[in-house]
């Protein structure tokens, strides 16, 4: 396929853009195979530059408002024009961004909705803006080894001797969504592993996601055993999550499905653990919502926060019932029972739901934030998505491939991501010294897993992306966020190293809606970003004169 068949009409002149809170522009339109731009007329300079990837629905009117000219005597019919026609394009976007292009002419504003509808859903990963971004200040393959997550495993290695690093997926037959390395316990066999994974939907067999080193306590997270309505049993997958006990020590499994959708789960081959099969294993359940469910709840709130007439009854009433709060209150409740499982409880916690790579890895990452201060740095937080969420086979390319505005249904489409930012943003709103990373490095995160020029989030996992030749044809993320002139955008000035366990407040009137989010391109943002760079200005100021103080030689 070539970019060009999909572009009926490339430039359009006298096109005029509007945004809400920004003046409108009169300007040219072009079509790329990736972006839409728009200069402005008479200067020429670039308003709008959009990688067409962003754009989640495209709604188009067209009108006659023209003029009909007959035929010159002696002419014929195809010298009828009609004049004055045009059409209005609406662009929502990924992002939640909204444009409005007003195109003389209804063929070419059909041509152009046509060709960006087009564009927006190209299906081949490599033909994708990634594989064909070449920032002048990245090379190829640079950063892809910033934040390997077998390093942070090689130190747990380090600090414990019942964790060993496992090759037993090397070439993905064990597990197809799980990376080549994880964490198992040292004293089972690669074999009693691989058998193991056969027992656990999709092979997504217990694996280590972080060692408490407090109390030698250990985070697991794995898919749903395929019991059956028979009660299977796996001597295999019995004998793995029994090594992972230490004697005398409790288990938790933490189920993210009801007790009735486990129960239910049997019917279609899945399950739960048995007790009898798991000694020394108890059950916990915590419904979260995910796919459609969420998606819909998405796709409300958003639709609310753009509406410029809503009273403020209306407001409470429609984002109660939009339950996107209710969804982080759920998750975050559920990250802290997990987390005081093992600080307090001193107990071991397996989290599953059914397939393992939505709910459960919302989960095993916000436990670790709230209980490991290293996650909580920019280099950490990184290293925490990369082995929590991108390695551990979350379906980036499935969950946001829509966003809140399209107007297709799709079943795979789910904001799970969105909803583990959203729970991050909450904890740096209530332990703001906290985190070293501040709130655009977490609207970055959002926009590149929905739409990006770099290939970190391409793809459902490290199988893909080994069959798409990522690491070697794209950049990483990860290379363009380290570079000191984009690296400081995203640091917290207020940032404190705390080293206790951070314990959010669940209670209702502590959760807020992410307004920096759902409300950014409704409310002007110029006061607040002001407000932040004088933030910035004051701290780097002080540290300054702090730097000066201690270099100065003390007064005889």
């Amino acid at each position: 396929m070539e970019f060009s068949e999909l572009i009926k009409t490339a430039t359009v002149e006298d096109v005029l853009l509007s945004r809400q809170g920004l003046p409108s522009v009169r300007g040219t339109l072009c079509i790329t195979s990736h972006h839409l731009l728009l200069s402005s007329c008479p200067r020429g300079e670039l308003e709008l530059w959009l990688l067409i990837r962003n754009v989640d629905a495209v709604e188009k009117r067209v009108q006659n408002l023209g003029w009909y000219q007959p035929p010159r005597s002696g002419g014929s019919l195809r010298d009828t024009r009609v004049c004055g026609s045009s059409g209005t394009i609406t662009l929502r976007c990924k992002d939640l961004q909204v444009l409005q292009l007003e195109i003389p002419g209804m063929e070419q504003c059909l041509n152009i909705a046509s060709s960006i509808e087009a564009l927006s859903s190209v299906d081949s990963v490599m033909m994708l803006y990634p594989f064909f971004h070449r920032p002048p200040s990245l090379q190829l393959q640079q950063g892809w080894h910033l934040r390997v997550p077998e390093r942070h495993f090689q130190r747990v290695a380090s600090q414990t001797s019942r964790w060993r690093l496992s090759t037993v997926n090397s070439d993905f037959s064990a597990c197809p969504s799980y990376p080549p390395a994880v964490m198992v316990p040292a004293a089972v066999a690669d074999d009693t592993v691989a058998r193991a994974a056969r027992f656990r939907q999709g092979g997504r067999f217990p694996v280590l996601s972080y060692f408490h080193p407090k109390n030698g306590t250990a985070l697991l997270r794995s898919s749903q055993p395929l019991t059956g309505p028979n009660r299977r049993r796996s001597r295999e997958d019995e004998q793995l999550l029994g090594a992972m006990l230490a004697p005398g020590e409790r288990g938790f499994v933490l189920d993210t499905r009801s007790a009735q959708a486990a129960k239910q789960a049997r019917i279609s081959g899945g399950g739960t653990e048995h007790k009898s099969a798991y000694p020394g294993w108890r059950r916990l359940h915590r419904a979260l919502d995910r796919g459609r469910v969420l998606q819909d709840s998405f796709s409300r709130l958003v639709e609310l926060c753009s509406d410029p007439a809503v009273t403020m009854e209306r407001w409470l009433g429609r984002l109660d019932s939009s339950r996107w709060l209710s969804h982080v209150k759920a998750a975050l409740s559920t990250a802290c029972l997990a987390a005081q499982c093992l600080d307090r409880e001193g107990g071991t916690v397996l989290v599953h739901g059914a397939e393992g790579t939505d709910t459960t890895l919302l989960v095993t990452a916000l436990a670790q934030l709230i209980l490991d201060p290293a996650c909580r740095t920019l280099e950490g937080f990184q290293g925490l998505l990369e082995r929590e969420w991108i390695q551990a086979g979350h379906p980036f390319q499935l969950r946001c491939a829509r966003s809140a505005s399209s107007h297709a249904r799709g079943k795979q489409e789910a904001p799970v991501f969105l909803l583990f930012l959203d729970c991050v943003w909450q904890l740096s709103r209530q332990f703001p010294l906290s985190l070293e990373f501040g709130e655009q490095l977490l609207l970055t995160l959002f926009d590149n897993a929905y739409a990006s020029a770099y290939g970190t989030f391409l793809c459902n996992n490290e199988r893909e992306r080994s069959l798409c030749k990522v690491k070697e044809s794209t950049h990483s993320l990860w290379a363009w966020l380290e570079q000191p002139e984009e690296k400081h955008k995203y640091l917290n000035p207020l940032y404190s190293h705390n080293p206790l366990v951070i314990w959010p407040s669940v209670e209702p009137q502590s959760i807020q809606l992410w307004q920096g989010f759902f409300l950014r391109w409704v409310r002007p943002s110029q006061h607040l970003d002001e407000a932040w760079g004088q933030i910035q200005r004051l701290v780097q100021g002080s540290s300054s004169s702090l730097h000066r103080e201690k270099a100065e030689p003390a007064p005889p």
